[in-house]
């Protein structure tokens, strides 16, 4: 299915009239941030040609700030440490234990130079649509991909299979309130700099990672700082011990049960109960939700910087009514409130999609195996890009089966029709749309690493495509 030529195209997506460029046959590649140079790397070493998009002018995705698509401020860092969130086979060269955006930019720009990645892409091209072939949803006549790039051109290529690992944070979830709010109202994906605070009242609607890395921002600038919050969280140090937080017990994962209940005893000795600071209760265990790993807003609570306000109730002109019946006025409402998924250029029956997210084998393959991949849908605490590179060489071993040894490749979609791994680790995750994807570190690297070994080594060709090939 790689190695032969695709047939030419016969039929445009409805409405378009992009040019047509002579049949390629290379898998298409969505994305170069993290998730997008782990399939480049993996793809690369199994010797499966391809071909990359990406929307924004240089890789690193989110982490590159100055991509106008990027959704990253400046004071933005990694909340795990580095150690454990590199690739694995090239260490990042800093010192920092919690490095910040640019210099994270800088390591994914050194990962596609020493691998020759960077080649493989084009850059400011923008994927518009994924159709299947002569309208065969099982994807055995490949798949039809339009994109228009920097000139504002339109153009469609035909592949045999198309990896999507454009990013879980991008489009941002905005809820609905009651009344309106007259005032500023933005949403985190659009903040950079805390000046956008300047003597304002500020209330911060959210209190996951982003939002109290932005309530700290704000303290420094603002008139006044509210957290509207509706459920409790556990706060995790970055430091214990001296270490960072999240090096502790690597590579002896505790069963969850035992793991909550050390946990959660060590946390409150180290910082406190968050409900005396007017955070609710957590009505969960720790880590059946993303922790928050800041501490420094509890610094900021304790010093009266700022104070936690309960759920809204509604807006009205410039006052914001809480669910208690308190109210107060604000010149700036930002809107703390995540991300959703949004694979937007491809339809949702072709991903299997139920609810909030896809429903997909392994977090990676739809069950009908119809050519498509998805890479990245992935969340969990500790991870990190080696979790994404592991699933983007089970995504190139499976590609590779298919084309070296299919009976090994049907083998493994035969898995898909069993009882599907129990990828929670013993964790009861909360029923949240943005859990929906959610898995275990542990529980999940063990079964990519399982069903690696049920799939041969990839054999690469003994001369892979050049870049100028795979551009051609």
């Amino acid at each position: 299915m790689l190695s032969s030529p695709e047939p030419p195209s016969r039929r445009l997506p409805t409405g378009a009239e992009p040019h047509l460029e002579p049949p390629v046959n290379p898998i298409a590649l969505i994305g170069a941030g993290p998730s997008g140079l782990a399939g480049a790397r993996a793809l690369s070493r199994a010797g499966i040609p391809f071909r990359g998009f990406e929307a924004g002018p240089d890789v690193g995705g989110l982490w590159n700030i100055d991509n106008p698509r990027s959704t990253m401020y400046e004071s933005a860092h990694l909340i795990s440490s580095r150690t454990t969130t590199e690739f694995a086979e090239f260490p990042m060269d800093s010192t920092a234990d919690y490095p910040g955006h640019r210099e994270l930019h800088r390591y994914f720009r050194s990962y596609a130079d020493a691998f020759g990645l960077r080649e493989h892409f084009r850059f400011e091209t923008k994927v518009t649509g994924i159709e299947p072939v002569d309208g065969d949803p099982s994807g055995a006549s490949g798949w039809r991909v339009t994109a228009t790039g920097p000139d504002g051109v339109s153009t469609t290529t035909e592949h045999p299979a198309v990896v999507l690992a454009n990013g879980t944070l991008a489009e941002p979830n905005v809820p609905s309130f009651r009344g309106e709010f007259t005032g500023e109202l933005m949403h985190t994906s659009a903040y950079s700099s805390p000046k956008v605070f300047e003597g304002k009242r500020v209330l911060i609607i959210g209190a996951g990672n982003s939002g109290c890395d932005i309530a700290v921002d704000a303290v420094h600038h603002a008139a006044s700082v509210d957290l509207s919050v509706r459920r409790g969280y556990y706060f995790v140090p970055r430091y214990l011990f001296g270490r960072p937080s999240d090096t502790l017990n690597q590579g002896r994962p505790l069963p969850a049960r035992i793991k909550q209940f050390v946990d959660s005893r060590v946390l409150r000795a180290f910082t406190g109960d968050p409900v005396r600071f007017g955070f609710p209760k957590p009505d969960y265990r720790i880590y059946e939700s993303h922790p928050i790993v800041n501490t420094m807003v509890l610094n900021h609570l304790g010093q009266g910087d700022l104070r936690v306000v309960p759920d809204i109730d509604r807006f009205d002109g410039r006052s914001v009514h809480f669910a208690d019946g308190a109210s107060g006025d604000y010149d700036l409402v930002m809107l703390a409130t995540g991300y959703r998924l949004d694979y937007p250029f491809v339809a949702r029956e072709h991903l299997n999609w139920t609810a909030a997210s896809p429903e997909l084998y392994l977090n990676i393959f739809p069950p009908s195996f119809n050519g498509l991949f998805v890479l990245g849908m992935i969340e969990a605490s500790g991870i990190g890009w080696q979790g994404r590179y592991e699933q983007a060489e089970l995504i190139a071993a499976y590609l590779a089966a298919q084309r070296d040894d299919p009976g090994a490749a049907a083998g493994f979609r035969a898995g898909a029709a069993r009882p599907w791994p129990d990828l929670t680790g013993g964790y009861r995750y909360l029923g949240l749309d943005r859990m929906s994807y959610y898995v275990n570190k542990d529980a999940y690297r063990r079964t990519m690493k399982r069903m690696l070994r049920a799939l041969p080594a990839p054999k690469a060709p003994a001369r892979t495509a050049t870049p100028a090939e795979v551009r051609a």
